[in-house]
């Protein structure tokens, strides 16, 4: 399947199910780069605590919004909806297929919807759009906002018809309103399950690997560099455990066991919040199946899925 006639995917998953692996794998295949969806990653410096992408790993497929902003400086959900519109636009410009990876479902959420409050749908107008040839809407959008005319998929009835509809509700141009579709029209997202034994396996092999390359000293050298004065920074999974540990609070080992209770506990939270929040599709995945069989499920899914998904 070539670049050419690939949307974009969409990929997430519980953290520790595998998901960067099948991104890569998916990037290898299409020829795609992947888009990091991920609060923690953007951070300079945060590299082991956040599964960061290695350098081989970042020759081998190209990776956006990681490693953007330093300790000190602030990131919000507007900067990344803004960032990735940036990325997934040069990245099809150079012909290759944009693979949004990560486990912030909020930003997901805000990238597929938008930021503000979209107006409700009207049903007369609505009817009324609906009733009316495409090419007379689309007349209709190239006139009263021609940048969204230029970037929209002209041969979706549905998202033409949203875009009038909020510009005739509002009066305004349907490109400078934070609020790009509603989430009945958003893509699908892929999301990864494993079983919940085999992902708190996951999870705390990960874990323990995390802390026996260097955790400890990584934290100790981002604390020097302002690390707990960014309370989103100190969100991040093991940094402010370690963090304690290094102000003389709990053992090492009582240290590490909090951590795999915690992202195991934050795991089950972002699953949780992917099936109530998100138009997702559930990949089960065994405990067998290696990276590039499930990139090729996941490919299959996108296949399927491409008929509604807008770019």
């Amino acid at each position: 399947m070539s670049a050419k006639n690939t949307k974009s995917i969409f990929l997430a998953g519980p953290t520790a199910s595998g998901k960067s692996a099948v991104a890569l794998e998916l990037a290898d295949q299409l020829g795609g780069e992947i888009i990091s969806v991920d609060s923690m990653q953007v951070y300079r410096g945060l590299d082991l605590g956040t599964a960061k992408p290695n350098a081989e790993e970042r020759v081998r497929a190209p990776h956006h919004l990681i490693d953007i902003v330093e300790l000190k400086e602030s990131f919000s959900v507007a900067d990344f909806v803004r960032l990735a519109h940036v990325a997934e636009e040069q990245i099809r410009a150079r012909g290759n297929v944009p693979i949004f990876c990560g486990g912030t479902g909020l930003y997901f959420r805000a990238y597929f919807e938008g930021l503000g409050e979209a107006p409700p749908s009207d049903p007369q107008l609505r009817a009324t759009l609906e009733a009316a040839p495409l090419d007379q809407l689309l007349r209709e959008l190239e006139q009263s906002d021609p940048v969204t005319f230029a970037k929209i998929d002209r041969q979706n009835p549905r998202r033409v018809i949203r875009a009038l509809e909020v510009i005739r509700l509002t009066d305004k141009p349907f490109s400078e309103q934070r609020a790009m579709w509603d989430a009945s029209n958003a893509p699908t997202l892929l999301c990864l399950q494993r079983d919940p034994a085999d992902l708190r396996i996951r999870i705390e092999t990960r874990v323990d690997e995390m802390f026996h390359r260097g955790l400890v000293d990584e934290t100790r050298q981002l604390l020097t560099r302002g690390l707990d004065q960014n309370r989103t920074a100190m969100q991040a999974l093991g940094y402010r455990q370690v963090t304690e540990h290094l102000r003389g609070e709990p053992s090492l080992a009582e240290t590490i066991a909090l951590v795999k209770t915690k992202t195991w506990q934050f795991a089950r939270r972002q699953r949780t919040w992917f099936r109530q929040q998100m138009n997702t599709r559930w990949l089960e995945i065994s405990v067998s199946e290696t990276a590039e069989q499930i990139a090729a499920r996941a490919l299959a899914a996108s296949k399927e899925s491409f008929a509604t998904v807008r770019p």
